[in-house]
């Protein structure tokens, strides 16, 4: 669910098609489960198509299992003409246990028209939090 200032959370179940031959979440697939998080705060924010235009940041802090829950959390922390950057940090959490921040990163997307090309956010739909 996306909110008007770029906010985003996402749910993923930690299956084992998503896990590396030592049983939890490969690297790869936690990256492009952060650039989807990025891409729907950032779409969300423009009302526009986004692209990542740069990674600026990634950090796997500790494993997650398969059968662990994935909140991914991602906001846009800067507007610019057409650039935006989004933060997102994952969290693990499995019943019974205080969820633990596994993931993070820093996104750098561009909002684009229909010719891919950079365009202009409307700052009419980016509110005063996310400026």
């Amino acid at each position: 669910m996306t909110s008007p200032n770029g906010t985003v959370e996402l749910r993923e179940l930690v299956l084992p098609p998503h896990a590396n031959h030592r049983g939890t979440l490969f690297a790869g697939e936690g990256l492009r489960l952060m650039a989807k998080a990025a891409f729907l705060a950032a779409r969300g924010l423009a009302r526009r198509e986004a692209v990542m235009a740069a990674v600026t940041g990634v950090e796997f802090l500790s494993p997650v299992a398969v059968g662990q829950d994935l909140l991914l959390r991602a906001w846009v922390s800067r507007v610019g003409r057409s650039s935006m950057t989004v933060c997102v940090t994952g969290l693990s959490e499995s019943p019974g246990t205080p969820p633990e921040e596994v993931l993070k990163g820093v996104f750098e997307m561009v909002a684009v028209d229909g010719n891919g090309r950079p365009a202009a956010i409307d700052r009419a739909y980016v509110n005063k939090e996310a400026a």
